[in-house]
Parts: C-alpha cells; structure tokens; sequence
C-alpha cells in the first residue's frame, strides 16, 4: 500500500502561483511513476502531468504547457507540482496518484485531493 497526501492547495488571484505537494509513505516512492490529474466542477478528471520514477521523464498536458512543473525528490518519498500563471480555469481538485507503469490511464494509488481556485 502507498498513501498519498496532497497539500499545498488555496484560493490565488489570476496570474499567481502554488506549489502542490503529494507526500507519500508506505510502499517505496521511487518504484511509481507520480501523476498529477485534476477534476473542475461538472467535468471529467483530466490528466495535468507526470514524472517517471526517477524524474528523469516528464509529461505536462498542453493546456497547462509552460506554466506548470512537475518534480520529484525520491529521498523526501515527495512530489511536486509547480503552477504559474494561474487562470481561472485552473480552478480544480487536484489529485496526485501512483502507477506502477510511465505509460498507463490506470493509478495504483490516489490521494484524497486538495482544492485550488483562481479568482479573476
């Protein structure tokens, strides 16, 4: 078992930042690879980004290209989620998750969530 805990969520005016953090414990963190998916009201869970185990792979969608970051400090069993320039349509729960595959749509492993609104 891993257990994923997010935080780092709140309330951002546009064209702010938030560091999102998933802390995990159980399991050993360096054998998932981390995804970041989000889910705004009334729509469908999205994928946001993702890091290989070792961090040496990443992946970001193309609607948060450029703005967001993901990393990863294995000896801190931590992942991050660096987002800048926020908008107001980055508002969202945002959910970290672990897969035992890079390339997969399955999740071994969430977290609960943590809450993100940009006001404009």
């Amino acid at each position: 078992q891993v257990q994923l805990v997010e935080s780092g969520g709140g309330l951002v005016q546009t064209g702010g930042s938030l560091r999102l953090s998933c802390s995990a414990s159980g399991r050993t963190f360096s054998n998932y690879a981390m995804t970041w998916l989000r889910q705004a009201p009334g729509k469908e869970r999205e994928f946001v980004a993702r890091i290989s185990r070792s961090g040496g792979t990443t992946y970001v969608a193309d609607s948060v290209k450029g703005r967001f970051t993901i990393s990863r400090d294995n000896a801190k069993n931590t992942v991050y989620l660096q987002m800048n320039s926020l908008k107001p349509e980055d508002t969202a729960v945002y959910y970290c998750a672990a897969s035992a595959q890079y390339v997969t749509r399955e999740y071994d492993y969430w977290g609960q969530g943590t809450q993100v609104t940009v006001s404009s």
